[in-house]
C-alpha cells in the first residue's frame, strides 16, 4: 500500500512538471474560473479578479461581454486583443488564471479513502486517485473504470499501469463534474453487481446535494 502511494505521488509530480509546460494553453476555461487580465501601459485596464459567470461569459472594459468558457487563455487573449484594437494602439493583453473552479468527482471501490472529492487544476484521473489516497493492494490496476455523469456512454476502461510503465498520458483522462472513478478488485468485474449500485447511490447523493 505504501509503495502504491509513493508511486502515485511520484507519477503525479513528474507528469505535473511536464504537463504544466503546455497545460495553460491546453486548459479550457470554465464557469467559476477567476482571471487576472492586464493591458500593458493601461493601468485602468488592469483587472485583478475577473470571474467567468455561470453562463460562461465575462465582462471587460471597452470590449464588454465576452464568451470565455471553452476557450484557452491564448484564444481569450486573441479575442480581447481584437476587441481592444479599435480603441487601443497595438494592445498587449496578458491573462493569468488566478483561481480555478473545482470539479466534483467520486472515487470508489478499491482505494484508500473512497468518497467525493473536489479537484482543482487539471481535474484528471491521477489527481482523483491521489486525492483518494491511491489504490489498495487488492485493486485491479488494469481495470479502472471512468463513468461519465450523463451515463449515456460506455464506461471508459483504463489500464493505469500504462501510465506508470509506459508514460502513456492518454490514459490520464480528464474528469468532468459528477464523474465516477471506480477501481474493481483483482479478478473478474461484474458491471451490474459491482458498479451500478455505486453509481445509483452516488447520483442520489448528487441530486440531494444540488437541490
Amino acid at each position: 500500500m505504501r509503495r502504491a502511494i509513493m508511486m502515485l505521488t511520484l507519477a503525479v509530480f513528474i507528469f505535473n512538471i511536464a504537463g504544466n509546460l503546455v497545460w495553460a494553453e491546453e486548459y479550457r476555461l470554465d464557469s467559476g474560473d477567476v482571471l487576472t487580465i492586464g493591458v500593458w501601459g493601461y493601468e485602468e485596464l488592469q483587472m485583478k479578479e475577473v470571474a467567468i459567470r455561470p453562463d460562461g461569459k465575462m465582462s471587460f472594459p471597452i470590449v464588454g461581454e465576452v464568451q470565455a468558457a471553452g476557450l484557452s487563455t491564448g484564444q481569450l487573449t486573441d479575442l480581447l486583443t481584437k476587441g481592444l484594437s479599435d480603441f487601443v494602439k497595438e494592445p498587449k493583453v496578458s491573462i493569468n488564471i488566478a483561481k480555478l473552479h473545482t470539479t466534483r468527482v467520486y472515487v470508489l471501490g478499491e482505494v484508500a479513502k473512497p468518497g467525493m472529492y473536489e479537484l482543482e487544476k487539471q481535474h484528471n484521473l491521477l489527481d482523483a486517485l491521489g486525492a483518494a489516497g491511491s489504490y489498495t493492494s487488492d485493486a485491479a490496476k488494469k481495470k479502472v473504470h471512468i463513468i461519465r455523469k450523463d451515463q449515456t456512454s460506455t464506461p471508459i476502461k483504463v489500464n493505469i499501469m500504462n501510465i506508470w510503465e509506459k508514460g502513456d498520458m492518454t490514459q490520464n483522462y480528464a474528469l468532468g463534474d459528477g464523474d465516477v472513478v471506480y477501481l474493481s478488485s483483482n479478478g473478474k468485474i461484474h458491471f451490474a453487481s459491482d458498479i451500478l449500485p455505486w453509481i445509483s447511490a452516488t447520483y442520489q447523493v448528487t441530486r440531494m446535494n444540488d437541490e
